[in-house]
């Protein structure tokens, strides 16, 4: 391969937005600064991108107040840049993207993952991006449902049963082009429309993205009892000593 060639091959970057608060934990700070065996949630996600060789550099997205970020001892790290975090996941994405754009190529892929997040598998991201590597549009990973499904009235009583077959879950990271997603988001904040993930903004640009399978234990920690449960799966993945 000629270095004119290299030079074509797009580039891989990750955003983790981290300016949430996590309320349902129920804690004295944040949920990814709770501390999951030695460090802390946040330390265990970013462990997966950073020193990680198919990653050009990670943007950490952080509130304007946090006062346990600095803690960390993360800001010296030369593929790790702070922005600051907005007031809903959709704007600390896209203000991520703000930073990035200079330094990325349009046609740069971007992923986005949840700080949340801490059992990310790493094959899973070389899984994600060997399988959207030739895409058109990018993705997400992803699981099947397996549970039965059911949809709720506004009293709370069932008012039906939701044919599981095609339902997935979307999980993080999501990848898509770093020109393809400043839009996209770009779009649907200009509509007041405060989006829920990366590839709700795609699919409102009239785009469909690829679901790809991920492994079931990339677990988001949302309520007091998902920490022991990331402990057990890190300790099974070999990530705690």
């Amino acid at each position: 391969m000629t270095d004119a060639s290299a030079k074509q091959q797009p580039r891989y970057w990750a955003i983790i937005p981290a300016a949430g608060s996590g309320s349902r934990m129920l804690a004295d700070r944040p949920k990814q600064y709770l501390r999951l065996a030695e460090k802390t949630v946040l330390e265990h996600t970013l462990d997966c991108f950073l020193g990680n060789p198919q990653i050009t550099a990670t943007y950490i997205a952080i509130a304007n107040d946090d006062p346990f970020w600095p803690t960390l001892g993360l800001q010296g790290h030369d593929t790790l840049f702070e922005v600051n975090g907005g007031q809903e996941r959709c704007h600390s994405v896209f203000n991520a993207l703000l930073h990035l754009l200079p330094n990325a190529d349009a046609d740069d892929w971007v992923l986005v993952h949840d700080a949340a997040r801490p059992c990310l598998r790493k094959d899973d991201i070389e899984y994600l991006i060997e399988s959207l590597l030739d895409d058109p549009v990018g993705g997400l990973l992803a699981m099947p449902v397996k549970d039965t499904m059911k949809r709720a009235g506004t009293d709370g009583r069932v008012q039906g049963t939701v044919d599981r077959d095609q339902l997935w879950h979307a999980l993080t990271p999501q990848m898509f082009r770093v020109g393809e997603l400043f839009n996209a988001i770009k779009q649907a904040l200009q509509e007041n429309i405060l989006i829920t993930d990366e590839a709700s903004a795609i699919e409102m640009a009239g785009r469909k993205p690829r679901l790809v399978e991920g492994s079931g234990d990339n677990i988001k920690i949302t309520r007091p009892e998902d920490l022991a449960l990331a402990e057990f799966y890190l300790q099974q993945q070999g990530r705690l000593v």
